[in-house]
């Protein structure tokens, strides 16, 4: 397994959704796995099979604070242990007995996982703190591509005239201005990890957010800090300083399946909850017939598979950082 994503936190669940005593299977990495929330709040991140005879855990339920396995009742208490084996309840069970955990965080909304020893922090999403802007999470979105080829479509200004005509691109405005591509330093020193900013971002959109009023040339400022995560802070024309923040987060599930998961930090307005994730809805929708249409299915790393152009910059810097990093999974060459 790449020990870049393997070492690495990833999205598997909206926290809202997890109440205590539910069982909740999803899949990382290609592990099978199921989370589930404590009742003292607590969240836990399990592989998703009982050590007696591999039965899914999630098939079971939660009882004082115990995962109950469906097929023969075994108990594991919070720390994986098993704690009763009905078939012989008066014998203490093995060490042997338990349930195989992995590392849990909640943090934007979302409950994060780490599959191996956390290398690095969660990814950092300031604007999350910011109190001026309204929180909503959108998602999670299933698409039939690699996690890498979600985060390039996220960067990519070229398309909003074609796909995404009328809301984030109009095609008597097709050309990308030219931009700054930089290093980006997220500030996490050795639990951090350098990323690539694009600053200087112009394009203009008939309906740059649910209540624009109408036409404005928008300013984007691009990061990615992590390979499977990148932000976008897009500031339009007439919206008086403050800069609103999408946060992309792409649950890897195997090579060509992912989950996408949106978290918008965005300005107090009149809106519902429920329309702003309805307006997020309609774009990635709109995406999505292209990230699935996209061969290879991994995304090139390597010079000359693919023919880029001058408005690719950012993608090609995001390109560069994976290579840098020698991920492969999700990408091409995978032998190196």
């Amino acid at each position: 397994m790449d020990p870049v994503l393997w070492n690495d936190w990833h999205p598997v669940a909206a926290s809202a959704a997890l109440a205590p005593g539910a069982l909740l299977p999803v899949r990382l990495l290609e592990e099978e796995m199921l989370v589930w929330r404590d009742a003292s709040g607590v969240v836990h991140a399990w592989n998703d099979r009982c050590p007696h005879r591999g039965a899914r855990l999630s098939l079971g339920w939660v009882q004082e604070d115990r995962v109950v396995c469906a097929y023969h009742g075994w108990q594991f208490d919070a720390a994986g242990a098993c704690r009763l084996q009905p078939a012989q309840p008066h014998d203490t069970p093995p060490k042997t007995a338990c349930a195989r955990r992995f590392a849990a965080r909640e943090a934007y909304g979302l409950v994060w996982v780490c599959l191996g020893e956390p290398a690095l922090e969660l990814p950092p999403f300031p604007e999350h703190a910011d109190a001026r802007l309204r929180k909503v999470l959108c998602g999670p979105y299933p698409v039939h591509a690699c996690g890498p080829r979600v985060i390039e479509n996220f960067l990519d200004m070229a398309h909003f005239p074609f796909i995404h005509e009328g809301i984030l691109g109009a095609r008597e405005f097709t050309e990308v201005p030219d931009y700054r591509v930089d290093p980006y330093d997220d500030g996490l020193g050795e639990r951090g990890m350098t990323g690539v900013i694009a600053t200087e971002c112009h394009a203009w959109q008939p309906q740059a957010n649910l209540l624009a009023a109408g036409g404005s040339m928008v300013e984007y400022t691009y990061r990615v800090v992590r390979p499977l995560t990148a932000i976008l802070t897009k500031l339009p024309a007439q919206q008086g300083g403050l800069a609103e923040a999408i946060s992309l987060h792409v649950q890897p599930e195997d090579e060509e399946h992912c989950r996408a998961w949106i978290v918008l930090a965005m300005s107090n307005d009149s809106s519902s909850d429920e329309e702003s994730r309805a307006f997020q809805d309609r774009i990635f929708l709109q995406d999505l017939a292209i990230l699935e249409s996209q061969r290879p299915k991994a995304i090139p790393l390597e010079p000359g598979m693919e023919v880029p152009q001058r408005a690719d910059r950012l993608s090609a810097a995001y390109r560069r950082m994976l290579k840098a990093l020698d991920l492969r999974y999700g990408v091409l060459p995978q032998e190196r």
